[in-house]
Order: structure tokens, then C-alpha cells, then sequence
């Protein structure tokens, strides 16, 4: 017990694997889970659940646990751009139909999405997160195509679907998510109105 002092231990950190983004509504979801219960058996696809989907607005990534509330009073200083609706329609492919790698459903939310989502990421680049490089890109992933599986009778479903409508939603917030073993949890909520 004696003899030479101990150094203190710096206190562990942990990273945290966060983003923001809006939440769907049960219609909405709804409507999203019948299409994908009818278009799983067409193509062998990592199919993304209903529960799951969510309009992101912003991907932070790996986040120290220990700065969380920093993060949390940043995000609740952004400015709200009100009310707005966000039209859920049309099927598509990232990044093309030709090699596509993602199947999506459109998000449509006008200046006042795009406007949350350059606020967010203006005001968690002060925090020293990394800006996007591409333009933001609302969708809501309906799967990913991970390796080459015929397609065929999933896009001739698709041809006849392409201009399907899921709802309007009107988000009240935004929230942070943490992304952990493939699950989504609410860490923070910010009111839009």
C-alpha cells in the first residue's frame, strides 16, 4: 500500500452510435407492412421491418457517451422550420434500376424537411460532426439488396405499384435515435411546433 502513488484512471468512454430523424405514423406503417408482406415472397432481399422505419434526417455515427447531453442541447436549439406535411409515395432504386442496391419509398417533404435537416447538421457540425458530402436524400428504405438475386417478378410487381400512395404525415418532432444490435431507441425528443 505504500510506496509509489497511483495514477488516477481516466474515466471510460463509450461510443454510441446515434442519428436524428422523424417518426412514422401507424397508418402510414401500416400501409408499408402490407406492401412488404406482399412483395417478400418476390425477391430474396434483407427487408427492412415496419418498426424500424423512420425518415432520417440526420446520420451522426459514433458519439461518446459521455458528451450525450451536449449533443441533446444542441439539437434542442434548432430552429423549428413549423408545421409541414411529408408525403410517403412512389417506389424506387438506389442507386439506379440498373445496379440497384436499395428498393425505397419516396419521402416527400419540400423546403421545410430540408430545411430541419441543414439546420441539424449545420448546428451538429459545431460539435465537430461530420457534414454530409451527397444532398440530402429523404426515403425510407424498404430493403437492401446485399448480394445478386433475381429481380424479375419483384420489378414487374414494382411497374405496377410505382406510383402507389402511402399517406401524409404531419411530425409534431424530431428525435435522436441510438442505433445498438440492430435496434432503434428514443434518447431525446425535439418539438417541431
Amino acid at each position: 500500500m505504500w510506496g509509489r502513488p497511483q495514477k488516477p484512471r481516466a474515466a471510460l468512454t463509450f461510443n454510441m452510435r446515434l442519428f436524428t430523424a422523424i417518426d412514422i405514423d401507424p397508418a402510414v406503417r401500416t400501409k408499408l407492412a402490407d406492401l412488404l408482406h406482399r412483395l417478400r415472397p418476390l425477391a430474396r432481399l434483407s427487408w427492412t421491418t415496419p418498426d424500424r422505419m423512420h425518415i432520417t434526417t440526420k446520420f451522426i455515427g459514433e458519439w461518446p457517451d459521455d458528451r450525450l447531453e451536449e449533443i441533446k442541447r444542441t439539437l434542442a436549439s434548432v430552429g423549428s422550420p413549423g408545421a409541414f406535411d411529408i408525403e410517403i409515395s412512389r417506389l424506387g432504386w438506389f442507386p439506379n434500376e440498373r445496379h440497384p442496391r436499395v428498393f425505397w419509398a419516396g419521402v416527400y417533404g419540400g423546403a421545410p424537411l430540408e430545411s430541419l435537416a441543414h439546420s441539424t447538421e449545420e448546428a451538429l457540425f459545431k460539435l465537430g460532426v461530420a457534414r454530409e458530402q451527397r444532398g440530402y436524400s429523404p426515403h425510407l428504405t424498404l430493403a437492401r439488396i446485399r448480394e445478386d438475386v433475381p429481380l424479375d417478378a419483384l420489378r414487374r410487381e414494382i411497374d405496377a405499384l410505382r406510383e402507389i400512395q402511402f399517406g401524409v404525415i404531419r411530425p409534431s418532432a424530431f428525435y435522436l435515435f441510438l442505433s445498438r444490435a440492430g435496434r432503434y431507441t428514443k434518447l431525446a425528443e425535439f418539438q417541431l411546433t
